[in-house]
């Protein structure tokens, strides 16, 4: 689906077709030579609009004559049923510059951060290309900061759950939310990297404006990742914390049931000493006969007992 939105007395209107456009935002389904037809009226290269179809794409801007392309890593909910995957993964999306200065969007899936640019696109200036990227930008980090928070409170709510059940299933859940921070950490990091590196080469050509909000727009790329960065680091201790006493617990079931069978086995072994078919066992002829070894046992059970709760180990 190809739309067109052109930029009116700061209205935004959306027209049929792309050559009075200020910004083109094309998102799945694509109907049948859509793509080769957007590309030869903005002539525009097509693997521009493709490459961000492919999930895995790495965050990067290259030039191809008067076209400009970048591609930026944004977060987005992962609708998969697997109940193992990660809650947050991240995609491409490619920003492009057109000849004409026409801003086009290609996205693979739904993007929260486009929609949000679609909100205020009327008060963005089409005549300045360069703030409208950089203004993408900033939504992108916005919606890292937004699903940083949201991971936040996911976690701490199931480590909430887990000190008061000891289960696995949310042991499994912060699972999920460290796969989600390992997704979001990789983009952060190179969509600071991109950013930075446009800085440095004024690949967009900023004037000083732009040049200072492109600054500003690394920090707060900077401060999402160290964000990131202690929620790892918060929930990796939370994991290695609930493991040692996984583990802790776990020694002391053993030591208990060890000490139960110590207990149990000192008057099987008398019993079983005294049911032996030999001759001369000592007060075999008393009448008392039966109820010596069951005194012994509980003599000899009662301070087994007695030393393994000075010991603790009950």
């Amino acid at each position: 689906m190809v739309q067109y939105f052109k930029n009116i007395n700061r209205q935004t209107l959306e027209i049929d077709q792309p050559d009075a456009a200020n910004w083109i935002n094309v998102t799945p389904p694509f109907q049948p030579d859509e793509i080769d037809k957007l590309s030869s009226q903005l002539n525009i290269h097509r693997d521009f609009l493709t490459d961000t179809l492919d999930i895995e794409e790495r965050a990067r801007y290259e030039s191809d004559d008067d076209v400009k392309l970048i591609i930026l890593k944004t977060p987005v909910e992962n609708k998969s049923l697997n109940e193992s995957d990660a809650y947050y993964i991240t995609i491409p999306i490619s920003i492009i510059i057109t000849d004409k200065n026409q801003i086009v969007t290609v996205n693979s899936f739904e993007n929260v951060a486009i929609r949000r640019f679609l909100n205020s696109f009327a008060k963005r200036h089409p005549e300045r290309p360069n703030m409208m990227v950089l203004k993408i930008f900033e939504k992108v980090v916005l919606d890292f900061m937004q699903v940083l928070k949201e991971i936040n409170q996911r976690r701490n709510n199931f480590e909430q759950k887990l000190y008061d059940s000891n289960r696995n299933e949310e042991l499994l859940y912060l699972m999920r939310i460290q796969k989600s921070l390992v997704y979001v950490i990789t983009a952060l990091r190179s969509n600071e990297l991109l950013l930075m590196k446009m800085e440095r080469t004024n690949f967009l050509n900023c004037d000083e404006d732009e040049r200072e909000f492109l600054s500003d727009l690394i920090v707060e790329f900077s401060q999402a990742l160290e964000m990131a960065n202690t929620y790892t680091n918060i929930l990796n201790s939370t994991l290695d914390a609930f493991a040692s006493i996984i583990n802790n617990n776990m020694n002391m079931v053993m030591k208990r049931l060890t000490s139960i069978t110590i207990l149990i086995s000192i008057p099987t072994l008398i019993a079983s000493v005294y049911g032996m078919n030999v001759k001369h066992l000592p007060y075999a002829d008393s009448p008392y006969s039966f109820y010596v070894p069951i005194a012994i046992s509980i003599l000899i059970s009662v301070m087994v007992s007695l030393y393994f709760n000075k010991k603790k180990w009950f």
